[in-house]
């Protein structure tokens, strides 16, 4: 892999006022939590003062970022905004004219891009699949043909097209496309150059998620919205869009499974939440780039986290209390050689017998990643092995050691080994936060392979390992 840039200088926690204890007890808590993070990024005046990557995770890999990509959508809507080419109060009918679908309410009618931006179009449920399934060709035309239930504007409901829309909005008024777009103004200027974009079938950026960054990339858009939109002594975006979307706009409501969630009860903004210390960008499964204005903090994690609220305790009651109190450089040592030997563990057992062995997979198993039927090969290769999913993929499998491969375009990396007469492997879906378990009866001649957590695209493995992904119906 290419070398990667630095975006943000670094520091040590004592030199920018934070307890390397503080954070090393961060670590603890996520421990006895069962977190399982993939990176961890701290900032604090401006200075990187703890990184980590839980192998096989690393620095240099993009990671998908689920909906905090919102937020990216977000701020390409502020540029166009600040170049006169959109305001708050268009509406979607006159920015979108070919996506009215004839049938169209009043409301529908009505709808702003302040009404998307603060996700209060009037929908008690995110409308996504509905949308979908309404109009299979035109996520924007199902959207505004979804009933409205409630008033614009007076009720928050974490609706996925609205994003989605305000993306089309950006590119019909800019004349670019959203990844484009914000390679211009945000990421070449800012020194990223390998952000990623997952689409629909069309090519057309979700806007609502599929952007994939590194973890310091992630952890330098909020040190931008920190300073208000200046990068060095350069201004990217203009400080009154960073304050007023990360301002409260609108109460946030209690999740429907009652579960308790402090830090997403706290007010939404435009495309951010709003947090009991600063704000956030959120994605699914524990992607976030959480700012804390008043500690001039920032914090950047990506996860397979789907308890995200368990992130936001440890930092409030872990982390937050290290501010401005520091331990010796001894301390420090401590951490930094912690942080460099963060790692998941690989299969444990045995690389014998050394032994082919041919299954077919049985996706009786809930959350299975490849049909029902699909031909498993399993040979060693070079104290490791070589597992052959079906005709189209090939995927190289290490021993107490992680092996990538690319057999379709994105990287896979997998640790496996024998136990007793099963084979057992973990492949890692390395720019994501999912991974399949496979698990090979010799004996049986079967095999199951599960997800840890099913993405929120698509159940099939091999759609995640192509490169760009492409997912959904086209979208004109």
């Amino acid at each position: 892999m290419c070398p990667q840039r630095t975006l943000l200088p670094r520091s040590t926690p004592a030199t920018s006022g934070m307890s390397s204890r503080s954070i090393a007890a961060l670590l603890d808590r996520l421990d006895a939590r069962s977190v399982e993070c993939h990176s961890i990024m701290i900032v604090r005046h401006g200075h990187v003062v703890a990184e980590g990557w839980w192998a096989p995770y690393s620095a240099e890999r993009p990671h998908l970022l689920y909906s905090v990509t919102k937020s990216f959508t977000s701020v390409a809507v502020g540029l166009a905004i600040a170049d006169g080419l959109l305001s708050l109060d268009d509406r979607v009918v006159d920015v979108l004219p070919d996506h009215v679908p004839a049938d169209i309410s009043e409301q529908g009618r009505r709808l702003t891009v302040h009404h998307l931006l603060s996700m209060t179009a009037g929908h008690r449920t995110d409308s996504l699949a509905e949308a979908w399934r309404l109009e299979p060709g035109d996520l924007v035309k199902g959207f505004l043909r979804v009933p409205f239930p409630e008033a614009e504007g007076t009720r928050h409901t974490y609706d996925n097209p609205t994003t989605f829309i305000l993306a089309r909005m950006v590119e019909r008024v800019t004349g670019r496309g959203l990844p484009e777009f914000l390679d211009e103004r945000l990421f070449t200027p800012m020194g990223v150059d390998h952000a990623e974009w997952d689409r629909v079938a069309s090519g057309a950026a979700f806007g609502f998620h599929g952007l994939h960054l590194t973890t310091e990339a992630v952890a330098a858009f909020g040190e931008l919205l920190l300073r208000g939109g200046l990068w060095g002594d350069r201004r990217l975006v203009p400080r009154e869009w960073v304050e007023l979307a990360t301002s409260r706009h609108v109460d946030t409501l209690p999740f429907e499974d009652g579960s308790q969630n402090a830090d997403y009860l706290c007010g939404y903004g435009y495309q951010f939440w709003m947090s009991r210390h600063g704000y956030h960008a959120d994605g699914a499964f524990g992607q976030q780039c959480v700012v804390v204005p008043s500690h001039d903090l920032v914090v950047a994690v990506t996860s397979a986290n789907p308890q995200p609220q368990v992130m936001f305790d440890a930092l409030w009651e872990c982390l937050l209390p290290g501010v401005d109190h520091t331990e010796s450089s001894r301390d420090d040592e401590i951490l930094a050689d912690r942080l460099r030997r963060l790692s998941l563990a690989p299969v444990p057992g045995s690389a014998a017998p050394e032994r082919s062995v041919k299954a077919r997979l049985d996706a009786f198993a809930e959350d299975s990643a490849l049909p029902d039927g699909t031909t498993v090969v399993v040979d060693p290769v070079d104290g490791g092995w070589l597992l052959r999913l079906g005709s189209s993929l090939t995927v190289e499998v290490g021993h107490g050691e992680w092996r990538e491969s690319s057999p379709l375009g994105r990287p896979v990396v997998a640790t496996g080994a024998w136990q007793g007469g099963t084979f057992v492997a973990e492949l890692y879906v390395i720019t994501t936060p999912h991974r399949v378990r496979l698990v090979v009866d010799a004996d049986a001649g079967t095999a199951v392979a599960t997800w840890n957590i099913v993405p929120l695209s698509s159940p099939d493995l091999v759609l995640h390992l192509r490169s760009p992904l492409m997912t959904r119906p086209d979208v004109a």
